[in-house]
């Protein structure tokens, strides 16, 4: 039975010296600690984060929307840009963008990816012969590059609340029921053959998704993973206030049951009772700071969530920049920013970063459905720190992290094993230079449609 042996790992109990993880079709079958130094024993080993959020494709025009318009920029012009870029992306493309995202995120520290997948049809909105061609691409990519893929088909339906009509944009996304449930059955084959593979859906948000159609999917899906869009913008809380006489995150609560087994993405826009009820609820709040940051969409209230007792993950959403560690520094420099504050989200006396990459990996594995962690039964995947790196002098245990997060970022990482595999060394993925020359050539072609 193949075993690593690492200097020090992070495991759930804590850290621990001397650790050997012994591991079979990938997954992690024993942990033992103190075990005698061998040749690899300088490895500062951590455990794989989640990106929870994905929407592989945007990686291709990252920095592409950078450009001010006449008035304002907002999410809601970004979002003009997005629909220009889709109208070449063909099924090939889809699979080389990402491809090279989920090379990335293995460089940089995660080792799993929920794909928000809703970029389904043809440019001209018209099917293909099967349904979930792109989540084959997707597949595809996962296998290629050894990330663990935990796939979210989207339903979308309608261009605004209250079953408004879609914008033609978005003819590239849009199902009804019966649809969707044709595209749910061939996304479950397409990932058949995927070690590892988990399947979810996504009802897109409360703009794409009416009420009744919300029912109709929760109660034909009773189980996997659920994760929806919610209050990211205030024009969103606005609308929804319009059209229902509630908040977003509100409304949800109340017609839903909102569970563990549900990811609210973003969730930005949170009233006091609504961020105690969401925390109360069990559910994830799948944060994406760095996007969020890119988009101007505002600061989720992470810390008031955390004394509630809520639970997070983090997501790399649009990928204009992808990395584990810079989420988590994100995430906590907002809250820093907003309360004028340092080390807003860890207990007194605790490393910050310790308690950010706990609760991520938690919150992370929670929503994509999977366990994850150094520990019996968990995927066997581990991010490797570079002991010699100049920002981990002297350095080790939650100091070492701390370092990693707020000072080294992803420069810090040396290897990375995927189910057991070494898929990353010295920082670069084993198929870099292939799946980085795939994209530039796509990425060529498609820059002039913006």
């Amino acid at each position: 039975m193949p075993v690593l042996h690492f200097g020090q790992a992070l495991l759930p109990m804590g850290w621990a010296r001397g650790v050997a993880v012994h591991h079979e079709a990938g997954l992690i079958t024993r942990v033992e600690t103190g075990v005698e130094a061998v040749a690899s024993d300088g490895a500062i080993a951590l455990p794989g984060l989640a990106s929870l959020h994905s929407h592989s494709f945007q990686r291709g025009m990252a920095g592409l929307a950078e450009r001010r318009g006449q008035s304002d920029d907002s999410f809601w012009t970004w979002r003009e840009v997005m629909y220009r870029f889709l109208g070449e992306i063909t099924a090939e493309d889809v699979e080389a963008i990402a491809a090279f995202a989920f090379m990335e995120m293995l460089e940089r520290g995660f080792t799993a990816v929920g794909e928000f997948h809703y970029l389904h049809h043809q440019p001209d909105g018209t099917a293909y012969a099967n349904p979930a061609e792109h989540a084959v691409r997707i597949a595809s990519a996962s296998a290629e590059t050894g990330i663990a893929l935990t796939l979210l088909p989207v339903f979308y339906a309608h261009g605004g609340f209250g079953g408004q009509a879609a914008n033609p944009g978005q003819r590239r996304f849009l199902s009804d029921l019966h649809g969707f449930a044709r595209l749910m059955e061939a996304s479950g084959r397409a990932i058949s053959r995927l070690p590892h593979a988990v399947l979810g859906f996504a009802p897109h948000s409360l703009r794409a998704a009416t009420p009744d159609e919300l029912n109709a999917l929760v109660s034909a899906y009773p189980i996997g993973p659920v994760h929806i869009h919610v209050a990211e913008q205030m024009k969103e809380v606005q609308d929804c206030l319009a059209w229902s006489g509630q908040r977003p995150v509100e409304w949800l609560l109340a017609h839903q049951p909102v569970d563990e087994r549900w990811c609210l993405i973003h969730a930005t826009h949170l009233t006091e009772s609504e961020t105690l009820a969401l925390a109360k609820s069990g559910a994830v709040a799948g944060l994406c700071p760095i996007t969020e940051a890119n988009l101007g969409d505002g600061v989720f209230p992470a810390t008031d969530f955390l004394a509630a007792g809520g639970s997070f993950g983090v997501g790399t959403d649009s990928n204009v920049e992808i990395t584990a560690p810079g989420e988590l520094r994100m995430l906590e420099y907002s809250q820093r920013l907003t309360r004028r504050v340092r080390n807003a989200m860890s207990l007194p006396g605790a490393s910050t970063g310790r308690t950010l990459y706990d609760r991520a990996l938690a919150g992370g594995a929670q929503a994509l459905g999977r366990a994850m962690g150094i520990a019996v039964g968990a995927r066997a995947d581990f991010v490797t720190l570079n002991p010699n790196a100049p920002d981990l002098a002297g350095r080790d245990g939650d100091y070492a992290l701390d370092s990693y997060i707020f000072a080294g970022d992803h420069a810090l990482i040396d290897k990375v094993y995927a189910a057991g595999k070494l898929v990353v060394d010295k920082g670069r993925h084993h198929r870099h230079e292939a799946l980085a020359q795939a994209y530039r050539q796509v990425i060529h072609r498609l820059a002039s449609t913006i």
